[in-house]
């Protein structure tokens, strides 16, 4: 078995959002994301095919949804995505960088 660490960080840290798979792909994706300061562009939404339901490890994060609320993360938040509901990241903490735990699948 393979031993990783959810808070050891990629040295050097990435310049754009750095997403890894934790798991295969077999109709569930857990994933984890490293954002450095990283948002979304202004005016791209994700529009994914499976909920998705996110956990904050570590930072401070918001994310804003098309219907127009935004949601203010801090470490230990988490929320559930449902498929469709196109959503973007507007901020994301550099120090410390954001750490999110990911889970893609039909979740409801």
């Amino acid at each position: 078995m393979d031993e990783t660490n959810l808070f050891a960080l990629p040295d050097p840290l990435p310049e754009v959002e750095h997403f890894e798979p934790l798991i295969p792909d077999r109709g569930i994706l857990i994933e984890r994301i490293v954002s450095v300061g990283h948002a979304t562009p202004d005016g791209e939404w994700y529009d994914q095919e499976r909920d998705e339901w996110v956990a904050l490890l570590q930072g401070e994060a918001e994310l804003e949804f098309e219907a127009g609320s935004m949601l203010r993360m801090s470490a230990g938040d988490h929320v559930l995505i449902p498929a469709h509901a196109k959503h973007r990241v507007s901020r994301t903490t550099s120090e410390p960088p954001c750490i999110w735990l990911a889970v893609h699948g039909t979740l409801r």
